[in-house]
């Protein structure tokens, strides 16, 4: 018989007390069903699946387990590391606020001023951008995610219609743009793009031995990105620059 897995704690829980994954947990726990959860939520059945998943993914162990009897014929139930988790979640929420307000009555800055939740993402992606929600606007089975930088520029991100949801995304929220630099393509500033996510900037680093150069710029908006060069040898440092990503590879993500 295999031992059961070990509870990770650290994986599973996220920094903001509305993370709409650990609402449908809480839920789970209070009502004893999935789809009552999602409709309390105000997400789709198919959303709280994915929540319930992601979250036991993150954890290493089952969170939910389902429910033999009742009038309903069954239901889900929290599972002894579910409830660990929440309680966890509660204490992590707590501390969080605790120190945010004591920074805040030591200097005066705004906790949210001080970007320390974005600095608790970490990811291989090379490319995090703060950004504002400008639009959210559905495409088919799609969800179309439309951001801007902090000059105005615009980015789209396309993401499902349950990853939407979950995030809660809505107009003028504080969000992260992630993606790899292998998902950019940098070309010369003067080229001509068809593209939608177009980002302009100025090589400031070149590098790579063999192969498509990798190219640091400086976007308009003061921010970096990195990506890789379409053709070799043609970008010096100094030029005008596009980069261009498509929208599939772009990555949401909450860091408050």
């Amino acid at each position: 018989m295999n031992p059961s897995p070990s509870l990770k704690l650290d994986a599973a829980l996220g920094h903001d007390a509305t993370d709409k994954r650990i609402d449908v947990l809480r839920r789970i726990g209070s009502v004893g069903s999935i789809s009552e959860a999602a409709r309390g939520a105000d997400i789709s059945y198919k959303a709280a699946w994915q929540a319930i998943e992601t979250l036991g993914n993150l954890a290493g162990t089952p969170l939910v387990e389902k429910a033999v009897g009742g009038s309903g014929g069954g239901g889900a139930q929290l599972t002894p590391a579910g409830h660990r988790l929440l309680r966890a979640f509660d204490l992590l929420a707590a501390a969080r606020h605790a120190v945010l307000t004591q920074l805040d009555q030591e200097d005066g800055a705004s906790p949210s001023s001080l970007g320390l939740a974005a600095l608790g993402v970490r990811t291989s992606m090379r490319n995090q951008l703060p950004c504002v929600v400008a639009d959210v606007s559905t495409s088919g089975v799609a969800v179309r995610v439309d951001l801007a930088l902090s000059d105005g520029t615009r980015l789209a991100s396309r993401i499902t219609q349950e990853s939407a949801q979950l995030l809660d995304l809505r107009k003028g929220m504080a969000v992260l743009a992630l993606c790899k630099a292998t998902a950019v393509k940098v070309v010369d500033g003067d080229a001509a793009t068809h593209a939608d996510n177009v980002l302009r900037g100025r090589a400031v680093r070149i590098s790579g031995d063999a192969g498509p150069a990798e190219v640091s710029l400086q976007l308009s908006c003061g921010l970096s990105m990195m990506g890789f060069a379409v053709e070799d040898g043609r970008l010096k440092v100094g030029q005008d620059c596009v980069a261009q990503v498509d929208d599939s590879a772009v990555v949401i993500a909450l860091a408050g």
